[in-house]
């Protein structure tokens, strides 16, 4: 009796944790779509240090769920413009939500 007790108790935590990861109100990713997205942004990021162009620069990366972020100042449209297109290359990415500033 006592183990089909814990049982219950640890199916009822269970359940209780598996919406934990999205804070409220926000979307709720898996523990797969977390090293996914963990993956896109190291990838994202490699990218950009192999381009001469854009390894100078200072581009935040977030990715949620396949969606890619960019944000930070950049010093023209054509980069801002390149960024963007160096991240929808990525695989696995879905959409870029480009928030990049062009400061030159």
């Amino acid at each position: 009796m006592q183990k089909l007790l814990i049982a219950a108790m640890t199916a009822a935590a269970l359940a209780g944790c598996s919406g934990m990861p999205g804070s409220p109100g926000g979307p709720t990713r898996s523990t797969g779509q977390a090293v996914d997205d963990a993956t896109i942004g190291t990838k994202l990021k490699a990218a950009f240090a192999a381009d001469p162009e854009l390894s100078a620069l200072k581009i935040n990366v977030d990715t949620t769920q396949g969606v890619v972020r960019l944000r930070g100042e950049i010093k023209s449209v054509q980069l801002r413009q390149k960024a963007e297109a160096t991240a929808r290359k990525v695989e696995g990415v879905k959409s870029v939500e480009n928030q990049l500033i062009v400061t030159g």
